[in-house]
């Protein structure tokens, strides 16, 4: 079996996964009924224009990401330092500790596919060098954009801690990481991690690595909770119920993660179009929001300005406060990033 797929599902891991009130008949399940609604006639064109048609979804020239700033990064204890490096790649430093989420700072999207999705970037996987010790790991669901074997391999003498979706853990105790230092979660369920308060939040997605694993893993968001800010990563997935239902059991949050990138019609209900991650900031009573899971890799058929352009302005329009930094700089939860900085790379 290739490495790439992570650990093997066992009988054991099966009866593990299945007293999670979530896992019904070999599976995990949504919240509310969910599907992929392509027709698999038209497939074949799905492919075609996905791998064929790229003008316009990818940027004219590599996008840029500056070095990572240790000193910058480090320069305010007490305050919140974010840095984000395109889809859905996240390092934070808050409470003093350093905290990264879905660390997908690899090449290639789709490592076992016949095809390469290149990342806008290049040498990404060089920031990892400069990178600080990293208190904690958060991991949202086991997909290849998310969970990346060369990036893990880089970062793993860096990590101190993993928090990860349930069923993830035996990816990556296959690939060499202690199971000691490994803590799995389903929805809902929350630690202390050294004075930061994190939960795993429900969110209406899918999960797996190959052809026979899919959705026997968990996937969802996170809530980061200090006594001083509440940051929620929504996570991959469509639009539903589970959003109101995180602002009214975790909410108000300070600033959100919101994902908006990767959609199309054939795949609506596990990927939100952008006027769909801005309602769901609202109803998860977020006061800022910004746009992940786009700026990286063209992983649909939207050109890859859209997902920010088109979140900023509904964002506006429905009077929610939004921000769009660019890949690698330094913000603060308070800062606000008005600029189109996208528009200099089309």
């Amino acid at each position: 079996m290739l490495k790439q797929f992570g650990g093997r599902l066992t009988t054991e891991l099966k009866n593990q996964y299945a007293q999670s009130n979530h896992w019904l008949n070999g599976r995990f399940q949504n919240l509310e009924e969910t599907s992929m609604n392509i027709d698999w006639r038209t497939l074949p064109v799905i492919l075609y224009k996905q791998f064929f048609k790229t003008k316009g979804r990818v940027p004219k020239q590599p996008l840029p990401i500056p070095p990572f700033n240790r000193e910058m990064f480090f320069a305010e204890p007490s305050k919140t330092q974010m840095v984000w490096y395109g889809h859905s790649a996240i390092l934070m430093r808050i409470m003093g500790k350093t905290i990264l989420i879905d660390p997908m700072l690899g090449a290639d999207a789709s490592p076992i596919a016949p095809f390469k999705t290149k990342r806008f970037s290049t040498d990404t996987l060089k920031l990892v060098d400069d990178f600080p010790t990293i208190d904690l790991m958060l991991l949202s669901h086991d997909h290849y954009d998310h969970l990346d074997l060369a990036s893990l391999q880089k970062l793993k003498p860096k990590i101190r801690q993993y928090y990860v979706a349930l069923g993830c853990a035996r990816h990556l105790k296959h690939w060499g990481i202690s199971e000691s230092n490994i803590k799995e979660f389903d929805w809902w369920q929350h630690s202390v991690f050294e004075g930061i308060e994190i939960t795993f939040t429900p969110s209406r997605h899918f999960s797996g690595r190959g052809l026979t694993d899919r959705s026997q893993s968990l996937w969802g968001g996170w809530a980061i909770k200090t006594p001083h800010e509440n940051i929620y990563f929504s996570g991959d997935g469509g639009y539903g119920k589970h959003f109101k239902q995180v602002g009214d059991r975790l909410g108000p949050f300070d600033f959100g993660f919101m994902e908006c990138g990767q959609y199309n019609e054939n795949w609506h209900q596990i990927h939100m179009f952008p006027q769909e991650a801005v309602l769901a900031a609202k109803e998860a009573k977020v006061s800022k929001a910004m746009p992940v899971h786009w700026g990286a890799f063209a992983l649909a058929q939207h050109s890859w300005t859209e997902p920010a352009e088109q979140f900023v302005a509904a964002g506006r329009k429905d009077n929610l406060m939004v921000t769009a930094p660019p890949p690698g700089q330094i913000f603060g939860v308070r800062d606000t990033h008005d600029d189109a900085w996208w528009a200099d790379h089309v």
